[in-house]
C-alpha cells in the first residue's frame, strides 16, 4: 500500500524527532509521553494481528497486557525486598534484570494466550467476544483479591528494572529500549503478514469456510495468531509497568482492552502502523483536551463514531486515499 511505504520512510524521523525535542528543550515529560505512545503502540500491534488481519474480535487482551505487567511487578518486588518468589520444588527469587524479566513475561503471556485461545476459539462471533472478556475479568478480580501484591491498591516497584550498561531511569534511554521493541514488533508483524501463514489467516478473515475447503486447519492457524498476538501485548504490559514503576488491577480491566482496540480502530485495522498512529492520536487528544475538561472521552467517543461511520480504514485510510488521489 502507498501509505505503508510512506510511513516506512518517515516513521523513524518522527520517532527520533519527538525525544530529540524533549532533550533540546529540557522537557523529559515529552520523552515520557513518546515512550507511552510507543509502548501502547506495541500493545495495539499485538491486537491488530488478531483483530485487523485475522478478524478475531477480542475484548480480553487486557489479560495479556496485565499478565506481562504483573510478572514484571512481582519479580521486581521480590528482588527489591530480597524475598524468595517460591521455594518448591526449587527456590526461585525475584529479579530486577530486564533481560531476565522479558523472557519470563513473554513465556507466561504466551502460555495464558494459548490456554485462553484454546478455549475461546471453540466459539465465534459474539460468544468469542464475551468469553475473552470473561477471562480478562476473571484475572482482574483475582488481582483485586491478591493482597500479597497490593490488591486493589496495586504494586509499586519504585525503581525501573536494570539493563546492562544502561541507565534505565534516564527517560531517553528507556525510550530507546521501548523503541527497539516497537521496531521488532513491526518487523515480526511484517514478516508474518507477508508469509504463506499470514496469507492463510488473512484469508480466514475473508472466508473461513473456503480456507477449510483447501485443507487448512483454521483452528490451529487462529490459535497460533492469537498466541503471537497475546505475547506481543504481554511484552507491552511488561514495558508499561517499568515505565510507570507501578502496576495495578486496572491494566487487567476491560477498559484497557477497549483502549487497545480504540488504538487499532482509530489508526486503521489491518494497517501495519495503524495502532501506533491510533495510540499517538489517543495520547495527543488526552493531553490537549484533558487539560481543558475532565470529559475529554466524550470527544474521543464522538471521533470514534465518525471514524467507524465514515472512515472505516482509520486515520491511515484517509491519508491513503489522499496519496492515491495525488498520484
Amino acid at each position: 500500500m502507498i501509505i505503508e511505504k510512506f510511513f516506512n520512510k518517515w516513521i523513524m524521523f518522527f520517532l527520533i524527532l519527538i525525544p530529540t525535542c524533549g532533550v533540546i528543550f529540557d522537557e523529559p515529560y515529552f520523552i515520557t509521553l513518546a515512550t507511552k505512545v510507543v509502548i501502547l503502540g506495541i500493545a495495539g500491534i499485538g491486537l491488530n494481528l488478531a483483530l485487523g488481519y485475522c478478524g478475531l474480535i477480542s475484548l480480553g487482551h487486557a489479560a495479556f497486557f496485565g499478565i506481562g505487567g504483573y510478572i514484571t511487578g512481582i519479580l521486581s518486588f521480590h528482588a527489591l525486598n530480597d524475598e524468595v518468589l517460591f521455594s518448591w520444588p526449587l527456590a526461585v527469587s525475584g529479579s530486577s534484570e530486564m533481560l531476565i524479566i522479558w523472557p519470563i513475561a513473554i513465556l507466561v503471556s504466551a502460555l495464558f494466550s494459548f490456554i485462553i485461545g484454546l478455549l475461546s476459539l471453540r466459539t465465534s462471533g459474539v460468544y468469542f467476544i464475551m468469553i475473552t472478556l470473561a477471562f480478562a475479568q476473571m484475572l482482574y478480580f483475582f488481582s483485586i483479591s491478591w493482597p500479597n501484591y497490593g490488591g486493589e491498591d496495586g504494586l509499586s516497584i519504585y525503581m525501573r528494572n536494570s539493563f546492562p550498561m544502561v541507565n534505565t531511569m534516564d527517560p531517553l534511554s528507556f525510550y530507546v529500549i521501548s523503541l527497539f521493541w516497537l521496531l521488532f514488533s513491526i518487523f515480526i508483524s511484517l514478516r508474518l503478514i507477508n508469509s504463506p501463514f499470514g496469507m492463510s489467516f488473512q484469508a480466514i478473515k475473508q472466508n473461513e469456510e473456503r480456507v477449510k475447503s483447501v485443507g487448512i486447519e483454521t483452528f490451529k492457524v487462529k490459535l497460533l495468531v492469537f498466541v503471537i498476538s497475546g505475547t506481543i501485548t504481554g511484552l507491552a504490559g511488561s514495558l508499561y509497568t517499568d515505565l510507570n514503576r507501578f502496576v495495578s488491577p486496572t491494566v487487567l480491566d476491560w477498559h484497557t482492552s477497549g483502549e487497545i482496540m480504540v488504538f487499532v480502530i482509530l489508526g486503521g485495522m489491518a494497517r501495519l502502523y495503524g495502532p501506533l498512529v491510533g495510540a499517538a492520536f489517543f495520547i495527543a487528544l488526552e493531553q490537549t483536551l484533558g487539560s481543558y475538561t475532565e470529559n475529554w472521552q466524550f470527544w474521543l467517543g464522538l471521533i470514534l463514531i465518525l471514524v467507524i461511520l465514515y472512515a472505516r480504514s482509520g486515520i491511515l485510510g484517509l491519508f491513503d486515499k489522499k496519496l492515491r488521489h495525488e498520484k
